[in-house]
């Protein structure tokens, strides 16, 4: 019986809300991804609390809100204490993500879910691997082996690979083929027939343009509405896709020789760049070979703006300018107030790059057609005043002063009850008899240090002693003097927590000037909100700069990685129905689309044995060097041990000799460069591939059959018996290893 594996959504499948599924592989429950959207509705959570719990680890795929939002509240309010797992970038940008998540939060409104405390608590559990890093459980997750490899969706977006006894469970979802500005392509397709794909069908109805085609119409169509007199307004992520908008904005800017200001205002806007800044191994080869070649980072910025609060936009000169503005979604942060007020202007733009989550304001622009006039609630934060601030004062007055009577009341309470419980030994009329020896009964009663004893009465451990104490000197000595302890010099855990963190900080206590600021400022203060009519005359533009891989070539990829079975989560109905018919028919047999909290028993048909290799078998075997393993051909007999393992054992018969196997998987292109690198005239011609005058090489056989296996392909050599055959023929050969 193969490695059991069941799967149970707990939010996000027939539908686009966040991501949170319930992987158990042999009993060990893994939580992949924690996500909430930006609502923060709990409701969405109550299938997480049931089994929050139970979970032995968290693995976490993406540093945005829909794959990590819920992991402070989950593990503040739900009970999930177990260790995460997840890439340097997504550790560090996520928490970056949840702090502009909160603060915009609290701006507008009592917001209670989380604080920053919980957000940096949550994140310090949470242990970084880099691509292809394996970590090996142990205890109950003996045998368990994960590693993170490149999604690229995100900076440091992983597809999570989960290995248990030689059987491959691949999490994939929102992964990109294509190779952008700042990111390479996925590694998706380096997988092939793992026993169990869980990938998601929220692109599976949408094809892209070319990437080329769709930069050009993004920069004519901002240059239009500068030249014209408007602004451009840019609703995005606090740190995800943000980071390649601005490496197009910088190019374009360079080369065009555009003087309009750009500016990318968040919370934590400075954070953000300066952290992204030294994650440039993360990124594309390009930009690693630009750097090694020029040591210049691509993400000094020469023509964005980095802001933090609104107020330094709003002082910024007057003119045509591009604003990138967290929350994507318009729900809150500063594009919800920015949209408000370049709304009613007809030459500025609001320029979608992402669809909007579901039932938010910006999802509700996005349709077609788009409203004309939309109700929004302007909230804002200001200070106490007058009669108000009069009475929040005496408030808080009152509760320090019952907080000081109970703490008073409770004082005296326990000295009530340490009084109560010597009372005997600290009466001065009262003798114990049977006390021959007074100073030892009164020692350990009176303290560990208190060594005096005052005739007529012992001390009550609560008495202070009347003199200083005399300590003996128990210390250490050796040949270079008194011994040192290491221990009493390192700074406690506790002791490091009351640095910036209380305020906000991340675990480094680096964040911004204006958030700290926020964060600092205890003015007493309230939330004042009110409705509004909203006319959009502005433009409203949707362009798919998402990043995720379009469904003609998700099609394309399932096809070829063919995992034995698939488990489609995260995308509407219509598109999840339309991927699990394509798989059905191209794809595998076994594919699954389940609902939330339905469990599937995806557990492998394949039946899988561990076996010994015994010595006697080993000490006849030959093995040949082919690259960087060593390979052989056994023939052996299975058999019983004593402690009944089974190993493989020297077959007890005359083994008959076995037909030569040619190992390796040769490409045409590399043996083309061989041939010429041998002076042999080569060209390809007709999908084949001609050797000189007389001889030609093609490759024949179906590489897009159910499977993805090249298996079945075979080289064919063609032509006349002559000496360039021949010669062909032996370089053909020498690409193989034979066994």
């Amino acid at each position: 019986m193969g490695t059991s594996v069941q799967v149970t959504p707990l939010c996000g499948v027939y539908n686009e809300n966040p991501l949170s599924y319930l992987v158990s592989i042999d009993g060990f429950n893994f939580l992949i991804d924690c996500g909430w959207n930006d609502h923060f509705d709990p409701s969405l959570l109550h299938p997480l609390s049931k089994v929050a719990p139970t979970i032995d680890a968290v693995l976490l795929s993406h540093p945005d809100t829909l794959h990590l939002g819920a992991l402070p509240y989950a593990m503040k309010q739900l009970g999930l204490a177990a260790p995460v797992f997840s890439t340097e970038p997504v550790y560090r940008l996520g928490l970056l993500t949840m702090y502009d998540q909160f603060l915009s939060r609290k701006q507008v409104s009592e917001f209670d879910l989380f604080t920053l405390d919980d957000i940096d608590s949550a994140f310090q559990s949470v242990t970084k691997l880099t691509y292809s890093q394996n970590h090996h459980f142990s205890g109950k997750g003996e045998g368990i082996v994960i590693a993170p490899h490149v999604a690229g969706h995100l900076l440091g977006g992983t597809i999570w690979k989960i290995t248990k006894d030689g059987e491959d469970v691949i999490y994939a979802v929102d992964f990109n083929h294509r190779r952008e500005r700042h990111l390479n392509g996925t590694a998706l397709g380096s997988f092939v027939r793992p026993a169990v794909l869980i990938t998601d069908a929220y692109n599976a109805l949408n094809n892209q343009p070319y990437r080329r085609q769709k930069d050009k119409e993004f920069g004519d169509i901002l240059k239009k509405t500068l030249r014209a007199g408007g602004n451009v307004l840019l609703p995005i992520d606090t740190a995800g896709r943000v980071l390649e908008l601005i490496l197009m904005l910088e190019s374009y800017w360079a080369d065009e020789n555009l003087s309009y200001p750009i500016y990318f205002l968040t919370y934590v806007a400075s954070s953000t760049i300066d952290y992204v800044k030294s994650f440039l191994e993360w990124m594309s080869d390009s930009i690693a070979k630009s750097f090694e070649q020029t040591r210049e980072n691509i993400f000094l910025l020469k023509y964005v703006t980095l802001l933090v609060n609104k107020a330094d936009l709003e002082n910024a000169p007057d003119g045509p300018k591009v604003v990138l503005a967290s929350m994507a979604s318009l729900e809150t942060g500063f594009s919800h107030d920015i949209f408000v007020e370049w709304a009613s202007d007809m030459k500025n733009l609001v320029l979608f790059t992402e669809r909007g989550q579901y039932a938010t304001l910006a999802r509700m622009l996005q349709a077609d057609p788009p409203p004309k006039a939309v109700k929004v609630t302007v909230s804002k934060r200001v200070p106490l005043v007058g009669e108000e601030l009069i009475a929040y004062e005496e408030e808080q007055n009152r509760i320090k002063k019952e907080e000081a009577l109970k703490a008073s009341l409770m004082k005296e309470e326990e000295l009530k009850a340490s009084q109560g419980a010597d009372n005997n030994a600290s009466d001065p009329m009262v003798v114990d008899a049977s006390n021959d020896h007074p100073a030892e009964a009164a020692g350990p009663r009176s303290g560990g240090y208190r060594d005096v004893l005052i005739d007529g009465f012992v001390p009550p451990s609560t008495s202070v002693a009347p003199m200083f104490p005399c300590y003996d000197n128990t210390s250490e000595w050796d040949d270079f003097g008194e011994v040192i302890n290491p221990d009493d010099y390192v700074m406690k855990d506790e002791d490091m927590d009351q640095g910036p963190m209380h305020v906000g900080g991340d675990i480094n206590g680096k964040l911004d000037e204006g958030a700290a600021s926020l964060i600092l400022d205890t003015k007493p203060s309230k939330v004042v909100s009110d409705e509004r009519t909203v006319q959009v005359r502005c433009s409203l533009v949707y362009m798919d700069f998402e990043g995720r891989s379009d469904g003609r070539s998700i099609k394309n990829i399932l096809s070829h990685v063919a995992p034995l079975k698939l488990v489609l989560v995260h995308g509407s109905a219509e598109a999840t129905e339309h991927l699990k018919q394509h798989c059905l028919k191209h794809v595998c047999p076994h594919v699954y689309a389940p609902q939330i909290e339905e469990t599937i028993d995806v557990t492998s048909d394949l039946c899988a044995y561990k076996v010994q290799l015994s010595e006697k078998l080993m000490s006849n075997v030959l093995f040949k060097k082919m690259g960087d393993y060593e390979i052989a051909w056994v023939d052996a007999e299975v058999e019983k041990t004593e402690n009944e393992m089974l190993a493989l054992v020297p077959v007890s018969s005359q083994v008959p000799p076995h037909k030569s196997v040619l190992v390796g998987d040769l490409k045409l292109a590399d043996f083309k460069q061989f041939l010429s690198s041998k002076g042999v005239q080569v060209e390809f011609a007709g999908g084949a591939l001609r050797c000189g005058e007389y001889v030609t090489l093609r490759k024949v056989g179906d590489t897009t059959q159910k499977g993805g296996s090249s298996g079945t392909q075979q080289i064919v050599i063609e032509g006349p018996l002559c000496e360039d055959y021949y010669k062909i023929r032996e370089y053909l050969y020498s690409q193989f290893y034979l066994l």
